[in-house]
């Protein structure tokens, strides 16, 4: 990883901690700053322990900037995920963190078009919005059918929904930054 890298991965995740910390009433060093902190970007937030997902919310429009998006979707991944309780603060030094900086969503040509591992997927009926980051398909070993299955299903549709011509799907990719050493 080159040395730029690093230091972004470190502002985004470092962001993402800071943020978590504040609402838990923990003192951390302040992270440092990058210039990508004030792109319009979506940005998603992923939180594990261990090898286990601990919560993971995001945004993929670009409302605002990654220093104003990143630490309230931290906040969100850590606290309002209804998929898990709150954060504690006896898991907070347990938690690694993942940030996914997204691409704009396109629309591709075919579901033929979709490289696993990445694309990322947007399933959408009326009603209905489920999304899957690029680094999942690679992470559960999915064949493209499969990624666009799980996605309808996050949606809460039919897992053959996405060969309807009323669902539309959307691509993205994601510049994923993992925090070094936890999680």
């Amino acid at each position: 990883m080159s040395e730029d890298r690093d230091r972004t991965a470190l502002a985004l995740t470092g962001t993402a901690r800071a943020a978590i910390a504040a609402a838990l009433g923990v003192r951390t060093a302040p992270p440092p700053d990058s210039p990508l902190l004030d792109a319009r970007r979506g940005v998603f937030v992923t939180l594990t322990i261990g090898s286990r997902l601990r919560g993971c919310i995001g945004r993929v429009d670009a409302s605002g900037t990654l220093r104003r998006l990143l630490p309230e979707m931290a906040r969100a991944a850590a606290f309002e995920d209804p998929r898990f309780p709150p954060l504690s603060r006896e898991e907070y030094d347990r938690v690694g963190i993942e940030v996914s900086v997204l691409s704009p969503p396109e629309r591709p040509g075919s579901p033929d078009d979709i490289v696993l591992g990445t694309h990322g997927v947007i399933v959408s009926a009326p009603g209905h919005r489920g999304l899957l980051l690029p680094q999942v398909a690679t992470e559960w070993n999915w064949t493209r059918e499969e990624l666009l299955a799980n996605a309808c299903e996050k949606a809460g549709l039919a897992p053959d929904a996405w060969q309807k011509p009323a669902t539309r799907i959307e691509t993205f990719t994601a510049e994923v930054y993992r925090e070094a050493g936890r999680g």
